[in-house]
């Protein structure tokens, strides 16, 4: 079915082709030289033409697949998501154990692949995708395992999520800038700082803040603030929706 007469102008909504009609090129092999061009080059090399040629394949052969590149982004965002651990809805960690460590892991997914930064807003109906439909599901189970009803898992799932991308997002942004610039995060930071300190000098707790932070890690400062707003999130939803 042509992509303008689709229901919905998605890869999910497209009926996959039988193994019969399949090409030599497959859906898999398109996904996995898209991942690593975009993870080498930046979601601005990502065109068809340049896939083809990593492929080398034709346009016709990669059509068979995905219409356009807003159903190939859609297709490799579902593959970043297959990397994400989701626990089993008996894991003995309990309920926050298993999302804290489900939350983190797709934390850690999202910034080995910084690009996704970029596309969040363009992946289509990306949550029509095996593994994030594969993860929702078991994030689900994992607040119903802790009382929570079904509405309320589906808005802790919710929040969990907007929180992690939100975060991530911002720091997908921040090591792409880095990576660009060839300086490591702590080089940065300390180039910035004399700047950082001068701006604040009119502000006593913004002083009193980076004056705490100076010699610190930075990339374990973000862990540590990434953790610890993640607790106060769930400790939010446990208090709303869970009754233990």
């Amino acid at each position: 079915m042509p992509a303008d007469q689709q229901p919905y102008p998605s890869v999910w909504a497209r009926p996959r082709r039988s193994r019969r009609e399949q090409q030599p090129l497959s859906r898999e092999q398109i996904v996995s030289a898209a991942l690593e061009l975009l993870d080498a080059e930046g979601i601005d090399a990502l065109s068809m033409r340049k896939l083809g040629t990593r492929l080398n394949a034709g346009a016709t052969s990669m059509y068979t697949h995905v219409a356009n590149k807003d159903e190939l982004i859609e297709l490799v965002v579902d593959e970043v998501y297959g990397e994400v651990e989701v626990p089993a809805a008996d894991d003995p960690a309990g309920w926050r154990g298993a999302v804290t460590r489900c939350a983190h892991s797709l934390r850690a997914a999202l910034l080995r692949h910084p690009w996704i930064a970029s596309v969040q807003g363009e992946a289509g109906v990306a949550y029509l995708g095996p593994n994030v439909m594969r993860q929702n599901e078991a994030i689900l189970a994992l607040f119903e395992q802790g009382g929570f009803t079904l509405e309320a898992a589906d808005r802790a799932l919710n929040t969990v999520v907007a929180y992690v991308i939100g975060v991530s997002t911002s720091e997908a942004a921040w090591l792409t800038r880095l990576a660009r610039s060839g300086r490591s995060e702590q080089e940065w930071a300390e180039s910035l700082w004399p700047a950082a300190e001068q701006a604040v000098q009119d502000y006593p707790r913004l002083r009193k803040l980076y004056a705490a932070r100076r010699n610190q890690d930075v990339s374990a400062t973000r862990d540590d603030e990434f953790g610890t707003g993640l607790q106060c999130v769930l400790d939010g939803l446990a208090a709303r929706f869970s009754p233990a």
